[in-house]
């Protein structure tokens, strides 16, 4: 794909002005944002972005297979672009880094049948 308007595309959904300016941040980081830190990152170069958008195209985007939301626990989510499968480690500074899914195993996980654990 030459831009996010062909990747957007190709996804199922139009690229409005809005969607790509989130998607220029979100789906080219190397970090796991929040949708909050998104939010803020987006409204440096577009302002007239309310939040209510942001949110909606970032669920649009996790529906459509562009990325996807990690739930790090007591309520903090974070998105990640990257939506092959991979494990993530937390640094003590509260970094998320990915990890290879073939650089962890957990026995016995298999056993329990589940869809898409998240060690």
């Amino acid at each position: 794909m030459d831009s996010l308007s062909d990747l957007l595309r190709a996804h199922g959904l139009a690229p409005t002005d809005k969607r790509l300016a989130i998607a220029r941040y979100v789906l080219r980081t190397d970090e796991h944002p929040t949708p909050e830190r998104v939010m803020t990152e987006v409204r440096r170069t577009h302002p007239e972005v309310s939040r209510a958008t942001v949110y909606a195209t970032l669920a649009a985007f996790e529906a459509h297979g562009l990325l996807r939301r990690v739930e790090l626990g007591l309520g903090h989510v974070v998105l990640d672009p990257k939506v092959r499968a991979h494990h993530h480690w937390i640094d003590e500074t509260g970094r998320v880094h990915d990890l290879p899914a073939d650089s962890l195993r957990v026995e016995g996980l298999d056993a329990l049948g589940l869809e898409d654990p998240q060690v």
